[in-house]
């Protein structure tokens, strides 16, 4: 996976385990979803496991609202995770393939190779379901309605409320993925032969294209795109660069950026941390929380003062150790209160 600029130039290079799908972004933290069956936060230095799905989860999309994670799959499946890493509930869709997947306070959206279902929040009991014409390959949510766009070419607007539409909008051309900037629609194609990507502004899905970005990665098909603040992240998968990459105008610059990013050293996910003793982080400043037993489970705390002692820090299970203490760089409470979310953590000594 990589980090980019918004003109394409390569800053990061992360390597999971297996194949990444999809990105998404809550606030200052950055998740990947990964073959695996894991979920990976991307907010440090280094990756770490921030959610466990299972081994046999094909994760294809990715959602997340208030430190609960939603998960759509290949088997068709959607699934929910809270900030604890503690499954919720898992349903199975009409169909496969899962593309799609948005989560809010009421509810989750999913789309399938069938159409497009909802599904509460808190319990998982199906709400409504809409049968679409060709399966769901991406979907966007607004406050009142989720938007689906199929393989053939159409895009639905669904009401959240009870899945109501007024039919289907056609698109321009066939098999877009939606893709998104903040406050603007987007929508992106994988180009043939597969280097770069051509990125679509639209103000509405059948309107009129805006302008062009050319990524140069010599190592990676580009399969998804997540924008976060001043930066894209985009996921790949292996592939490889064509002899002709000279031939036309700009092509030996996106290469010439293709190549810095393959020189970059991979980032690969460690259960190591780096440790600091309680006086240098006591001039660093910092955040000191704390790994406990309660009822048979580890949680981690906040110790440092002028915090709610008794809301529970989200944190990497893998590097949980009852009695352990950590320093973070901060913590940011949840939007609706209950759970802390770290950055930067680091072993204290």
């Amino acid at each position: 996976m990589y980090t980019l600029t918004h003109d394409g130039q390569v800053t990061g290079r992360f390597g999971l385990p297996d194949g990444v799908k999809c990105i998404v972004a809550d606030d200052f933290w950055i998740y990947a979803g990964c073959d695996d069956g894991r979920v990976y936060d991307l907010g440090g230095k280094v990756p770490h496991v921030a959610y466990e799905i299972a081994d046999d989860v094909d994760i294809y999309w990715l959602d997340i609202h208030d430190g609960v994670l939603g998960v759509s799959d290949a088997q068709g499946g959607a699934t929910t995770v809270d900030h604890e890493n503690e499954f919720q509930w898992r349903r199975r869709g009409a169909g496969t393939g899962a593309w799609m997947v948005r989560c809010d306070d009421e509810g989750v959206y999913h789309g399938d190779s069938r159409g497009v279902a909802m599904y509460g929040a808190r319990d998982g009991a199906p709400r409504w379901s809409v049968t679409t014409q060709g399966a769901v390959l991406f979907g966007w949510q607004e406050a009142a309605e989720v938007f689906a766009g199929t393989s053939q070419g159409w895009v639905y607007r669904l009401a959240k409320a009870d899945g109501a539409g007024a039919g289907p909008l056609p698109l321009r051309r066939l098999g877009v993925l939606l893709c998104h900037l903040p406050r603007r629609p987007l929508c992106l194609r994988r180009r043939q032969p597969l280097l770069g990507v051509l990125l679509r502004r639209r103000r509405h899905p059948a309107v009129e294209a805006g302008h062009r970005l050319r990524l140069g990665l010599l190592d990676a098909v580009p399969r998804r795109t997540a924008v976060h603040r001043d930066h894209r992240r985009l996921a790949g998968l292996p592939g490889r660069r064509r002899d002709g990459d000279q031939r036309r105008p700009g092509r030996a610059a996106a290469a010439d950026r293709g190549r810095q990013g393959h020189r970059l050293q991979r980032v690969e996910p460690s259960h190591e941390l780096e440790t600091v003793t309680v006086g240098s982080s006591a001039a660093a400043g910092g955040v000191v929380v704390e790994c406990f037993q309660e009822n048979g489970r580890t949680r981690v705390r906040v110790l440092s003062p002028g915090y709610e002692q008794s809301w529970r820090v989200q944190f990497p299970s893998e590097i949980r150790e009852p009695g352990a203490r950590y320093l973070v760089t901060e913590v940011r409470p949840a939007a609706r209160g209950g759970f802390y979310a770290p950055r930067e953590i680091k072993r204290l000594r």
